[in-house]
């Protein structure tokens, strides 16, 4: 029991520091709504929302009301000014306790669809697709990936031509998070200029052809395929027409960045989920007539979790402390990303080893974060693809 009691006081006073460390009463304040939400919102239905492969509408509404989705986002259009790269942290952090990704992942795809309509979008697009979003009334999904390339952009194949005020666009998208659902596609698209742009298309256009996708894990996070033919959209949908032609290519690096961040807080929260669940479990379980935790192959695995947990941790906190200082660059995101995804990985396979038999069933949060440790890995750029960049970065191949 003292060996349990002193573990528990050393967990509770490194989170202690790094939270006085990092985060200010602003952040801490968020965090108790976010707590709230998750609380009243999703947990006692995330069950259920995993078994239906699907979010109901009215939790983005009820994301909406509790001022969830406007982060980062500008006030006349809903959303919150002001918020920092710890905001992010802090909302991954709380909405992760509910132990499921495709939440986070579904519920918040106008985290990655909203920043270009917000960055290169006019005013008038902005208050009919952004503000609604935002609110929660809108569904907003970005389609970027196509079955030829994910990562790669400049393998984009589908094409936008123009006819007098419309855009006709043909070609599809692929593992597109939210795209069943969405109301409003976030498109990338090659221009006739065979620049790279982005479209706003109203998916209840004619010629637009959805299917669901069936995955591993995110049950309730839909992700489709999407094919469009001859699709017409107006043209004042295309963002960012006053701006140079590499506008929607800086920007579709630009959204990579952010992602690759959030993907990385999602999986530090899950890691650190997952140890203190195979702690409490291990000082609970009796085997062969004492705690799990007595045994010495059972500490050192919970020992190497924390220290890997510890060390993101270091490397998460300071890459968002970069973000907001503007002093960041691609390889600290990438290497970031698979620093974390790396270490949810390890941490997701000793939890359910740790559990045993229960670490196996469905219900229990281990099970469902392991089946979601890959999608983190490979999603927003694969582990292999991250350490390309890195190499790219760092100048190793023009030497």
């Amino acid at each position: 029991k003292m060996a349990v009691r002193a573990l528990r006081r050393a967990a509770s006073t490194a989170a202690r520091g790094w939270e006085a460390a990092f985060f200010t009463p602003a952040h801490e304040e968020f965090r108790k709504s976010v707590r709230k939400f998750v609380a009243k919102e999703v947990s006692p239905n995330i069950a259920q929302w995993e078994r239906d492969e699907l979010l109901p509408r009215s939790l983005y509404k009820a994301a909406g009301d509790a001022g969830l989705l406007g982060l980062s986002m500008p006030a006349e259009y809903g959303g919150i000014d002001g918020c920092d790269a710890f905001h992010s942290v802090v909302l991954n952090q709380e909405l992760a306790q509910a132990g499921s990704g495709g939440l986070i992942a579904g519920l918040f795809s106008l985290g990655i669809a909203a920043p270009p309509l917000a960055q290169l979008g006019t005013p008038a697009l902005k208050k009919a697709i952004l503000a609604p979003a935002i609110s929660g009334k809108h569904i907003l999904a970005l389609a970027v990936t196509e079955p030829a390339g994910g990562s790669d952009v400049s393998a984009i194949r589908t094409t936008a031509t123009t006819e007098g005020d419309t855009l006709r666009i043909n070609g599809q998208k692929t593992f597109i998070t939210s795209g069943h659902q969405a109301d409003f596609l976030t498109l990338a698209t090659r221009l006739e200029n065979k620049a790279l742009g982005f479209v706003m298309v109203d998916t209840s256009l004619p010629g637009i052809t959805r299917t669901k996708l069936k995955k591993m894990g995110w049950h309730c996070s839909d992700t489709a395929h999407i094919i469009l033919e001859d699709v017409l959209v107006p043209r004042d949908h295309l963002l960012g027409q006053h701006l140079p032609p590499d506008a929607g290519f800086k920007t579709v690096l630009a959204n990579f960045n952010m992602e690759r961040f959030n993907i990385a807080a999602i999986a530090h929260a899950f890691a650190d989920i997952c140890y203190r669940d195979a702690l409490e479990w291990a000082q609970q379980r009796v085997v062969f007539g004492e705690p799990l935790i007595r045994k010495q192959v059972v500490a050192h695995k919970l020992a190497e979790m924390a220290t890997r947990i510890t060390a993101c941790r270091a490397l998460l906190y300071t890459t968002a402390a970069n973000i907001d200082a503007r002093a960041f660059s691609v390889a600290d995101v990438c290497m970031l990303k698979n620093v974390a995804t790396s270490c949810l990985e390890f941490c997701a396979n000793e939890a359910v080893q740790l559990f045993g038999g229960m670490g196996y069933m469905n219900g229990v949060r281990v099970e469902r974060i392991y089946r979601e440790t890959k999608v983190l890995s490979i999603g927003g750029g694969a582990y292999e693809i991250m350490n390309d960049l890195i190499a790219r970065q760092l100048g190793f191949f023009s030497r």
